[in-house]
């Protein structure tokens, strides 16, 4: 029987054949447990520690799991499907970019600074101090059905515009043949955040069709300079209408409590939650 919260079978049948086999021919407690442990764990958003006893010791389970975010477990079974996905076709490249903040509880503070400076103690791990507190922010790209293809994490006090390129690096769908990794979309939609001439002159040079609102300031100052401040960007107002996905998959990513609320201290635990959140949507 499933229990709520668990992985199902046609879930399991996937991430089974993904799983990193074990070197020194020594048992180890079923992987399947481990992940549904896993997976409460981040579904709930409860602590290690109150993760029910089915699923074996919390500590074994806290193991497992960071061992994993460390060594790119995580990372590359998310590869993998994406990989098989696009072999199959089953990718949208019509790509939706923007970024959402998560509230940082206060058992997120207090990771190990290692000699870091007080200006780059909160950097490291993606917190920035605002008003409200400490935050993240999760920048990401999605394809055209609303499912992550890559993201990256800053404090939460970071401009959007900033990270596009970092963004848009982070994609890397690769073949199951020969061939270089796809990197590039079909088409972007971003919001008034990306529409910076810095930023549309750099998707020009990659030769990225995409579609931004023009920001009232930046009409005005155009119009100001008369002929000298060029002709308008164009906006394609139906295209514009699909980039709700976007929004949408921030939604499907935060029906994880986990994610929702940052409750990690280090960047790399936090983005090994976000990568099984969006290896789940994938499946």
């Amino acid at each position: 029987m499933v229990r709520r919260h668990e992985l199902s079978d046609g879930e399991w049948d996937v991430l089974s054949g993904l799983l990193p086999r074990t070197e020194t021919g020594r048992p180890r407690r079923d992987d399947r447990v481990m992940l549904n442990g896993i997976v409460w764990k981040l579904r709930t958003g409860s602590a290690w520690r109150d993760v029910p006893e089915r699923y074996g010791p919390w500590r074994t389970l806290y193991t497992r799991f960071r061992r994993w975010a460390l060594d790119g477990t995580f990372t590359r079974m998310l590869e993998t499907v994406q990989a098989r996905k696009d072999a199959a076709g089953d990718i949208d490249w019509l790509v939706s970019v923007d970024s959402t903040i998560t509230r940082a509880h206060q058992h997120a503070a207090g990771a190990r600074k290692k000699g870091q400076s007080p200006q780059r103690r909160h950097t490291n791990h993606a917190l920035g101090r605002s008003r409200g507190g400490l935050t993240t922010k999760i920048h990401l790209a999605c394809d055209g059905r609303g499912r992550p293809l890559g993201f990256l994490l800053t404090g939460g006090n970071i401009n959007d515009c900033t990270q596009l390129e970092q963004v848009l690096a982070q994609i890397k769908v690769a073949r199951q043949g020969p061939g270089r990794p796809r990197t590039r979309p079909d088409h972007l939609l971003g919001d008034k955040g990306y529409s910076s001439w810095k930023i549309r002159n750099y998707l020009r040079r990659r030769g990225i069709p995409h579609t931004t609102p023009e920001r009232a300031d930046q009409r005005t100052n155009r119009r100001r300079r008369g002929s000298s401040g060029g002709r308008p960007p164009a906006f394609d107002t139906e295209r514009y209408k699909q980039r709700n996905v976007v929004e949408r998959c921030f939604n499907a990513l935060k029906q994880y409590r986990a994610t929702a609320t940052r409750y990690d201290k280090t960047r790399e635990s936090y983005e090994a939650v976000l990568t099984i959140a969006s290896l789940l949507m994938w499946i």
